[in-house]
């Protein structure tokens, strides 16, 4: 067996181990056994998966019989790697520093963030140079993320529990790159379906982001409601 198709067949068990995990911490005790348990085989199962999709895109955009479309999904895949380690990584290291009151400079946290802004600049001016739709569009989201995560990471926290707003956003940007995959790889070879509608190659983020953005609001809701007075 090379290393490959190795590779490739612990990306596909990482990527359904994630798929079929990742709403499990989003529906169940937040701090609770199974909201941990299940929370970290989401992200082993994700940390396979951007490891092995590193691999695989490196290794197809230096073989010579690659061809155009073949380096651009390449290309779709190491950045899906990147966006998916960077988001989970941001998820688990702001609960690492929750309790912190000045702003955030470790060289590894900067770095990831930044590492996901550049090459989702990069990325996406191949696509617009190339006339590829996914990969001049899709990284759009990765900046939007980037530009968070530094944001959070460079100022000071002045938000009622903000590590656990930033955790929610991470996590589920994660999840936005899981469903994405396998929307753009998983389910048209399952299906056996040779293209699929660009729209539906975005429809993940198109639904994902607004339960992002309405968890947000939720949370904001009740953790800043008045404590009830008590009388007698």
């Amino acid at each position: 067996m090379t290393l490959f198709i190795l590779m490739r067949i612990l990306h596909i068990v990482g990527g359904f181990t994630a798929l079929f995990t990742f709403w499990v911490p989003v529906v169940t005790k937040k701090g609770g056994k199974v909201h941990v348990v299940s929370g970290w085989i989401y992200v082993i199962g994700m940390s396979i998966v951007s490891v092995s999709a590193f691999y695989m895109g490196v290794f197809r955009i230096l073989d010579p019989s690659s061809s155009p479309e073949l380096i651009s999904f390449s290309l779709f895949l190491i950045f899906i790697g990147i966006l998916s380690s960077s988001t989970a990584y941001y998820g688990i290291r702001v609960l690492r520093f929750k309790r912190r009151t000045e702003r955030h400079r470790h060289w590894l946290d900067v770095g990831f963030s930044v590492t996901l802004f550049v090459s989702a600049i990069g990325i996406s001016i191949y696509g617009f140079v190339h006339d590829f739709s996914l990969l001049a569009w899709f990284p759009l989201l990765g900046i939007f993320l980037a530009s968070i995560q530094l944001r959070y990471w460079l100022s000071k926290p002045t938000r009622k529990m903000h590590w656990w707003f930033e955790h929610l956003s991470g996590m589920l940007g994660c999840s936005i790159a899981t469903i994405t995959a396998f929307t753009v790889f998983g389910a048209p070879r399952l299906l056996n379906i040779e293209s699929v509608s660009i729209l539906l190659w975005f429809l993940p983020t198109i639904l994902l982001t607004p339960v992002i953005i309405g968890l947000s609001a939720y949370y904001t809701k009740k953790f800043n409601q008045p404590k009830a007075n008590v009388t007698g």
